[in-house]
C-alpha cells in the first residue's frame, strides 16, 4: 500500500483502498494474501490471494491505485497469472478489482519478458470458472483488458476504462480529452463494454457477492439452490392486467416478471445497453435460472443490435455454468431499417441465435403474445430446438410476418386481409395442435408452467456435470 498520506487523503475523499476493498468483498476474516513480498514496491501494486464468500473459495486481485498508480510490473503480471493459476486449478471464481494504469514502462534492471502472461490465463478459464471485474477507478491498457475477459463487469460513477488514457491520446492522436469523456460509465456502458454500475464502491462489492450466489463455484459444479421464500406454486391473478390482449399496445416486462420469480427478486445485466431484451439472474422454486425476455416498452419489444449482443453473451454464459434458460417472449421481430441494418442486426441476431440453438442447458419457452420472423427463432420459439418445455398464451400470434405486413407484402384484396387476420388470431392453437408449442395455457398459470417445466428436467440437473464442449464457430 501507499504511504500513510495517500491513504489519508484517499479516506478523506471517501473512497476505499485495496485491502478494504477485498475486506468487505469477502467473508470476514477469511482472507489469505499472497506475493506480498513480491517486486520493488509493497506487494508491487497488487493485492491478491484467496478467500471465501459465502463460505465458498474464490480467488481475488485487487489493483493498488496508491502504489505507483496500480500500475502492473513483472511481479504483479506473475501474480495476476498466479490467482488465475489458482481459480482454474482449485475450480473457483476469479474476481478482479481494477483501478490502475496498465503496464508500467520497464525500468533498468527489470528481468526480460518470456514469464507466464495472465490475460492469456484468463482467457483460458473462460467457460470453466466465473470469471467477475469491477473497475473502481481509471483501468487503461493491458489492465481494462481484464475487464473484457470477464464474464460479468461493473463501474462505479467515478470509474473510466479505456485502451489508453487521456495523456497517451493527445500525444498519439492530438485529441485532448477527459477520462470521464474517453470511458466513462455513459460511454462504457453504452457501448456494451462494461455491463453494469454501481452507485459506489460497497454497491459494486454487493453486486459482485450477488451474481456469484447465482452460480456453481465452477462449471463442473451445478448452480447451488437457494430458498429466499415464495418457492411454491402459485397463480398469477393479475397478469391479466399486466400483458393488454391488444399487441400493439406496449407494456413493462418487468412487471411479469415480478411474478413470475420467486419474491420479485433478480439481478438485471446490462439494464441500461439493448434494452429491448431484458436478460437477468433469477430464482424459481429455489432454482437459479437466467431470464431472456423481451421488453415491449422499448422498440415495441424488436430486437435490435445491441439487444441481441447481450442476449447472445448471456445465453453463453448461463448454457456454460447450466444454469436452466426461461424465454418469455413477445416481439414483432428483429429491428428492421436502414439504421438497423447499418449497426449489424443481421450478424448479432444470428450470433444470438447460435448461442441460444447450440445451449444444452434446461430451455423452457413461452410466447405471451407475438413472435415474428426471426425474432421467434432467437427466442427458442422454433420447434425442436430442444425446449424442455414450450408454451403459448391463447391470444398469442405467430408467423413470419403479421397478418398486416403479410397483407401489404402480397397485395392482398379485403377479403384476402380478412382471412389473414383471422389467421393470425388462431395462430396459437393451430401451432398447438402441430405441436409447435407443447401446450396452449392460461396466463395465469404462467409461473406453474415453468416450474413444471424445471421439475421434467430435475433429474437431468442432478447429474454430474462437466465444462462445454464448444465447436462451433461464432457468426
Amino acid at each position: 500500500m501507499g504511504d500513510s498520506g495517500k491513504l489519508a487523503r484517499r479516506a478523506a475523499e471517501g473512497r476505499l483502498d485495496a485491502r478494504q476493498r477485498i475486506s468487505i468483498l469477502l467473508d470476514d476474516g477469511s482472507f489469505t494474501e499472497i506475493g506480498t513480498l513480491a517486486g520493488p514496491v509493497p506487494a508491487d501494486a497488487l493485492v491478491a490471494g484467496v478467500g471465501t464468500i459465502d463460505g465458498r473459495p474464490v480467488a481475488v486481485g485487487a489493483e493498488d491505485f496508491t502504489t505507483m498508480g496500480g500500475s502492473i510490473g513483472p511481479a504483479a503480471t506473475r501474480k495476476r497469472w498466479r490467482i488465475a493459476d489458482i481459480a482454474g486449478r482449485e475450480r473457483i471464481p476469479l474476481i478482479m478489482l481494477l483501478e490502475g494504469a496498465g503496464h508500467r514502462p520497464p525500468m533498468p534492471g527489470d528481468p526480460g519478458g518470456g514469464g507466464p502472461n495472465d490475460l492469456q490465463a484468463q482467457a483460458a478459464l473462460s467457460g470453466l470458472v466465473p470469471m467477475v471485474c469491477g473497475v473502481m477507478g481509471p483501468s487503461a491498457g493491458h489492465g481494462a483488458v481484464t475487464a473484457l475477459l470477464c464474464d460479468f463487469s461493473i463501474m462505479t460513477p467515478d470509474a473510466a476504462i479505456f485502451t489508453a488514457g487521456p495523456p497517451v491520446v493527445e500525444a498519439s492522436m492530438g485529441e485532448r480529452v477527459g477520462k470521464e469523456e474517453l470511458g466513462g460509465p455513459e460511454v462504457a456502458v453504452g457501448a456494451g463494454t462494461i455491463h453494469n454500475t454501481a452507485v459506489d464502491d460497497a454497491g459494486l462489492l454487493a453486486q459482485i457477492r450477488a451474481y456469484l450466489s447465482y452460480f456453481g463455484s465452477s462449471a463442473w459444479e451445478r448452480p447451488p439452490a437457494l430458498d429466499i421464500g415464495d418457492a411454491g406454486p402459485r397463480r398469477i391473478e393479475r397478469i391479466v392486467d399486466l400483458v393488454p390482449r391488444d399487441g400493439r399496445r406496449g407494456y413493462d416486462m418487468a412487471a411479469v416478471m415480478d411474478e413470475v420469480v420467486d419474491a420479485a427478486e433478480y439481478l438485471e445485466i446490462q439494464p441500461d445497453f439493448g434494452q429491448s431484451i431484458i436478460c437477468a439472474l433469477a430464482r424459481i422454486g429455489s432454482e437459479a435460472v437466467g431470464v431472456v425476455a423481451n421488453q415491449p416498452a422499448a422498440l415495441a419489444g424488436s430486437i435490435d443490435t445491441a439487444a441481441a449482443t447481450k442476449a447472445a453473451h448471456f445465453i453463453s454464459v448461463c448454457d456454460s455454468f447450466h444454469l436452466p434458460l426461461v424465454f418469455l417472449t413477445d416481439n414483432p421481430g428483429v429491428l428492421a431499417g436502414t439504421a438497423s441494418e447499418r449497426a449489424g442486426v443481421l450478424r448479432a441476431s444470428a450470433r444470438m441465435y447460435a448461442a441460444q440453438t447450440r445451449a444444452t442447458t434446461t430451455k423452457i419457452h413461452v410466447t405471451l403474445r407475438k413472435a415474428f420472423g426471426f425474432g421467434s427463432c432467437v427466442m427458442a420459439m422454433n420447434p425442436h430446438d430442444s425446449q424442455t418445455l414450450s408454451f403459448a398464451f391463447p391470444a398469442a400470434t405467430v408467423g413470419a410476418m403479421g397478418a398486416a405486413g403479410a397483407g401489404r407484402a402480397v397485395g392482398a384484396d379485403e377479403r384476402t386481409g380478412q382471412d389473414l387476420q383471422r389467421a393470425e388470431e388462431e395462430s396459437a392453437y393451430r401451432s398447438a395442435s402441430g405441436l409447435s408449442f407443447d401446450e396452449v395455457i392460461d396466463p395465469r398459470d404462467l409461473r406453474n408452467a415453468i416450474l413444471a417445466a424445471l421439475q421434467v428436467s430435475a433429474r437431468r440437473r442432478s447429474q454430474a456435470v462437466e465444462p462445454k464442449a464448444r465447436t462451433g464457430i461464432t457468426p
